[in-house]
C-alpha cells in the first residue's frame, strides 16, 4: 500500500470515529424525546434537563467536526453531498439550531414563549436528529442521486460545476427509502435507550430511576428488532465495489465480504453488539453501569459499519443516477500533501481526548433532583 492509498484508509478510519462518537452522543436527543414522559413535575423535567444539558454542546462540537474533519479529508463529498442534499442537510442543522436556543431560553424569567414550549423544540431535535442523521448515514449504503463531472468544472453561464444533483428534492429522496427510514429509526430507538441508561447512571431521584429503568425496556426491544432488520438487510445486499480501473461493479453480499476480509471490522461488530446486548440486560436489571457497556458498543459497532462503507474498494457514496460517479475514499480525497499536513495535526487527538474526559466529568449535573428512597410510582 503506498503512501496517499495509506492516509487515505488513515483518515477514513478517522472519519468513522467521529461518526462512531457522534452517534453515541446522541443520546443527549433521545433524552429530550424522553423529557415529558418521565418528568412529572417541573423539578423533575428541569432535573432531566439539567443532565442533558451539562452534555449536549459535546454532540454540537462533535457534529460540527465530523463536517469539518469530511471536509478537509474527502471534500468532493462535502460538495456533493451539502451542496446538493442541502434540504435534508438544512433540516438536519435547523433541528440542532432549535435545540440550542431551548437551552439557552427556556428557564430565563420573562422568557417569550413559555418554560413548555422549549420543551417542545428540545422534544423536535430528540426525534427529528437521531431519525435526520439515520437517513443521511443509511445513504452512504443505499446511494443518491448525483452526478460527478471533475474534468468539467465550467457549467452554463461560467460558473463552476463539479458534481449535480439530479432530483429537484435535493435529499428529500433519502426519506422515501425504507432502508434509510429502517436505520434512522433504529438510531432514535438507540438514542433513546441510551439516554435511560445515562439517567439511571447520573441521577440520584429514586423515581426517576425506576421510570427510566421501565422505559429503556421497550426501547431496548425496538431497536434490537430495527437494527437487526437493518443489518440483515445489508449483509444480504449487493453492494458497489471500485475496480482496478476506476469502474463500480455490483457485487452480491459486499457487505458480509467487507466483513470477512476486514478481520479488524467484523471484530469491531462483533464486540460492539456484544456489548450493547450486555447493557441492555445489564440496564433491565436496574445496574447503573449499563450506559458504560451501551456507550462503547454503540462507539464500536458504529465504525465497524462504516469502515465496511468506504474500506476494502468499497463506494461509500453510491450514485444512483450514474454508477461511474460513486464516490470513494481514492477518488474524493484531499491531495496528499493536505492529507500529510492533517495527519501531523491529527497528532493532538489524544490531548483532545484528554479534554473531552475532563470536560465530561466537569460538566456533570450539578442538582440531580431530591433523594427519594422510597419505591418507585
Amino acid at each position: 500500500m503506498d503512501t496517499f492509498t495509506l492516509l487515505q484508509h488513515y483518515w477514513w478510519l478517522l472519519i468513522s470515529l467521529l461518526g462512531a462518537f457522534l452517534v453515541f452522543l446522541l443520546f443527549v436527543q433521545g433524552g429530550q424525546g424522553l423529557l415529558l414522559l418521565l418528568g412529572r413535575t417541573d423539578d423533575e423535567r428541569a432535573a432531566l434537563a439539567e443532565a442533558l444539558g451539562s452534555k449536549w454542546e459535546l454532540t454540537f462540537t462533535t457534529l460540527v467536526t465530523f463536517g469539518g474533519a469530511f471536509f478537509a479529508s474527502f471534500p468532493l463529498f462535502y460538495s456533493t453531498s451539502f451542496g446538493g442534499a442541502f434540504y435534508v442537510w438544512t433540516a438536519l442543522l435547523l433541528v440542532f439550531v432549535v435545540q440550542a436556543v431551548a437551552y439557552e431560553y427556556r428557564r430565563k424569567p420573562g422568557n417569550l414563549f413559555g418554560e413548555r414550549t422549549y420543551d417542545l423544540f428540545l422534544l423536535v431535535n430528540g426525534i427529528a436528529g437521531p431519525l435526520l442523521l439515520g437517513v443521511l448515514v443509511g445513504t452512504f449504503f443505499t446511494g443518491a442521486h448525483f452526478t460527478v463531472r471533475p474534468l468539467n468544472l465550467v457549467g452554463e453561464g461560467g460558473s463552476r460545476i463539479i458534481s449535480q444533483w439530479t432530483t429537484p428534492w435535493h435529499g428529500l429522496e433519502a426519506l422515501a427509502d425504507p432502508r434509510n427510514l429502517l436505520l434512522g429509526a433504529s438510531l432514535t430507538a438507540l438514542a433513546g435507550m441510551l439516554a435511560c441508561q445515562y439517567f439511571m447512571n447520573c441521577l440520584d431521584d429514586a423515581h426517576l430511576r425506576a421510570r427510566a429503568q421501565r422505559a429503556m425496556r421497550p426501547l431496548a426491544l425496538l431497536f434490537l428488532a430495527l437494527f437487526a432488520s437493518f443489518l440483515a438487510g445489508l449483509l444480504t445486499a449487493d453492494g458497489p465495489h471500485a475496480a482496478p480501473d476506476g469502474s463500480i461493479v455490483r457485487v452480491p453480499y459486499k457487505y458480509l465480504r467487507n466483513l470477512l476480509q476486514m478481520p479488524v471490522a467484523g471484530g469491531l461488530l462483533a464486540l460492539g453488539v456484544l456489548a450493547v446486548a450486555w447493557s441492555i440486560l445489564r440496564g433491565w436489571r436496574g445496574d447503573r453501569r449499563a450506559f458504560r457497556f451501551g456507550g462503547c458498543g454503540t462507539v464500536l459497532t458504529v465504525a465497524a459499519l462504516l469502515l465496511c462503507a468506504g474500506w476494502n474498494d468499497t463506494a461509500y457514496y453510491p450514485s444512483l443516477a450514474e454508477p461511474g460517479s460513486s464516490l470513494t475514499i481514492r477518488n474524493s480525497s484531499s491531495s496528499e500533501f493536505t492529507l500529510k499536513v492533517m495527519s501531523v495535526v491529527s497528532l493532538l487527538i489524544p490531548v483532545i481526548l484528554l479534554y473531552v474526559r475532563r470536560v465530561w466529568r466537569a460538566l456533570g449535573p450539578k442538582r440531580p433532583g431530591p433523594r427519594r428512597d422510597s419505591p418507585a410510582r
